[in-house]
């Protein structure tokens, strides 16, 4: 289960590379490469609300093997490409299979871990984040060696994918089908009252370093090659690598903290990472936003490992699914919603600009998190 977490997010990060070797064969504007990322990120969202408890009644595997066979499809799609049509299509499929299979990937992996263990939320924050790293230094990679990327690295996590429904269907069923009603897939959002302080304590973090790390997926290439100078695609996946492998490194590291201490040390190392980023784009300095980055992953692991872990532990296994879809839902909008307002800008107010004000942006967000948890002691006070 923790493979198939992890082929998830490489294959949602390979993307991020080729965008500008899509845009450089099809001669599409900067507008259109936004509205493509806004079509995964908002089908993301709209899965996450329709389908984000389904696996509570119908069992993980099923909606997880459902997941993966769109994500074979958007692999088909991205293969048969020739136009920006098939492009907004295939970011379209690979957003319903994240947004299927995250949260019963996540309640699956808790459903299997030891009473009272961390393995489980562990992967579950981690995961994500190494999936991205890898599959962005992996894309940057064949960009700059193979020659033809927009076909090979389709076929590679084509494979992946089938490999993925084949080991789902050798796992035994971790949860308790429950009854279904006619409303199951109504839109909604569910956050067990158990929960609910710890959830809402954790709003601010889950959006900040969801947010930096939108920061780093959409402008952190582009960035990278006006700081050093080279139009090499592979110091973007470089820069995201920094960001994702420290993260879930350092949530490694913290596996066995507390949730309060592991989000205290998080956001005070993000509002370093924030500020060393912000002065490498003001100074125009390579090796400092290289620094701000590894501050950055090094801060990210660990707030969103103990904002999930004090989250989810209060959560009866029940509505675990639906909880976890939730939480995905929070990140996601802090994923995208700046995301897409800061491609907008970019446009109008230029690169530098805008990767200043976002910066500043996340910063805030952190220091409210940080905030939060060093003078309300009881908001964590459950959840071990």
């Amino acid at each position: 289960m923790a493979g198939v977490f992890l082929s998830l997010f490489v294959a949602a990060a390979v993307p991020s590379p080729l965008y500008a070797i899509y845009q450089a064969k099809w001669n599409f504007s900067s507008t259109v490469l936004t509205g493509v990322f806004a079509v995964y990120a908002v089908v993301v969202l709209v899965t996450l609300l329709i389908f984000g408890s389904a696996s509570d009644y119908l069992g993980r595997r099923f909606v997880i093997i459902a997941a993966l066979l769109f994500n074979v499809a958007a692999c088909a799609v991205f293969l048969l490409a020739r136009g920006v049509g098939l492009l907004f299509a295939a970011r379209a499929l690979q957003g319903v299979a994240v947004g299927a299979a995250s949260g019963p990937l996540g309640a699956a992996l808790i459903d299997r871990q030891a009473s009272g263990g961390e393995i489980g939320a562990l992967v579950t924050s981690a995961a994500p984040n190494l999936g991205l790293g890898v599959g962005a230094l992996g894309a940057s990679a064949l960009i700059q060696y193979e020659p033809s990327p927009t076909r090979l690295v389709w076929w590679l996590v084509l494979g992946v994918s089938v490999i993925s429904i084949l080991g789902v269907l050798c796992v035994r069923e971790s949860s308790v089908r429950r009854p279904s009603s006619a409303n199951l897939f109504l839109p909604r959002m569910s956050v067990p009252l158990e929960a609910r302080s710890a959830f809402a304590a954790s709003v601010p973090c889950f959006v900040a370093v969801w947010a930096l790390s939108g920061l780093y997926l959409s402008l952190g290439p582009s960035l990278a090659g006006q700081l050093f100078g080279s139009p090499r695609h592979l110091w973007g996946g470089i820069v995201i690598c920094l960001l994702c492998g420290f993260a879930a490194l350092a949530a490694v590291a913290f596996r066995s903290s507390t949730p309060r201490v592991a989000v205290l040390f998080g956001c005070f190392v993000l509002i370093a990472g924030a500020a060393v980023t912000l002065a490498s784009v003001v100074t125009m300095t390579a090796v400092t936003f290289l620094v701000g980055t590894t501050l950055a992953g090094i801060g990210f692991g660990p707030a969103y490992l103990g904002a999930f872990r004090a989250s989810v532990a209060l959560a009866p296994p029940e509505s675990r699914a639906g909880f976890i879809a939730t939480i995905y839902i929070v990140t996601y909008l802090g994923f995208s919603v700046p995301t897409l307002v800061a491609g907008l800008a970019t446009s109008r107010f230029g690169l530098h600009g805008t990767a200043i004000v976002y910066a500043a942006f996340v910063g805030v967000l952190v220091v409210m998190t940080t905030g939060s948890v060093l003078f309300r002691r009881d908001i964590y006070s459950e959840a071990r």
